[in-house]
């Protein structure tokens, strides 16, 4: 696949996550590895208006200084994404957005803990929420790297969330998964005190995993 042609499966996806009610307007973002640099979405710009021109360039293999390349500046979160995609070589693509449910538990400064299997989906027992920053700042960035530690999600508190994939079809369908999880979790709770699965029962699934093409 070209350079040209990622840049434009980025807007797709954007327009996807809009479409599908997993963000709105232009609050998320999406990145993705490019030999040693990352593309992202540009700042404050509608995804129908968004060209692939517009999508920004930034060195991975240099120290975090703001350079970009591109005919737009890049989205305020690029912080958060070079730092996961500077020190997580497994993924090559960052998906970031506000959907309701995350968000939610996410203003609650609530995690996702295991109310599901596929919670291990995400690589362990829970899903963290991050502490919190104000968007865009390097602290956010740093406690975003803390919160998916051994993960491949966080929630991102009073903000939204973050997902991660070896490629931008991986992230986008972690993305999609953690809204789920987030809105099944919040109804249990509205109904209940939901039953959590122990630590064996998320081994378990962990092991199940493995070369199943989730994990």
């Amino acid at each position: 696949m070209t350079e040209h042609n990622i840049r434009q499966e980025i807007i797709d996806a954007c327009l996807q996550m809009n479409s599908s009610g997993l963000n709105q307007g232009t609050s998320g973002n999406i990145s993705v590895r490019v030999g040693h640099s990352m593309l992202i979405t540009p700042t404050s710009v509608p995804y129908e208006r968004t060209t692939p021109d517009m999508i920004a360039k930034i060195d991975l293999s240099k120290e975090m200084t703001g350079a970009w390349e591109g005919n737009a500046p890049p989205s305020s979160e690029w912080r958060f994404h070079w730092k996961i995609l500077k020190n997580r070589p497994e993924f090559s693509a960052i998906v970031h957005a506000h959907p309701p449910y995350c968000t939610t538990l996410a203003i609650l400064r609530k995690r996702i803990p295991a109310c599901h299997y596929m919670v291990a989906a995400f690589g362990g027992d829970d899903v963290k929420c991050s502490g919190y920053s104000a968007y865009g700042t390097e602290e956010l960035a740093v406690m975003a790297m803390s919160a998916m530690e051994g993960r491949s999600a966080c929630l991102l508190a009073n903000h939204g969330m973050i997902a991660a994939g070896a490629d931008l079809e991986k992230a986008m369908w972690r993305a999609v998964e953690l809204e789920t999880l987030a809105r099944q979790y919040w109804q249990a709770l509205q109904a209940g005190d939901p039953i959590i699965l122990d630590q064996k029962e998320i081994e378990e699934t962990l092991r199940r995993f493995q070369g199943y093409g989730v994990g």
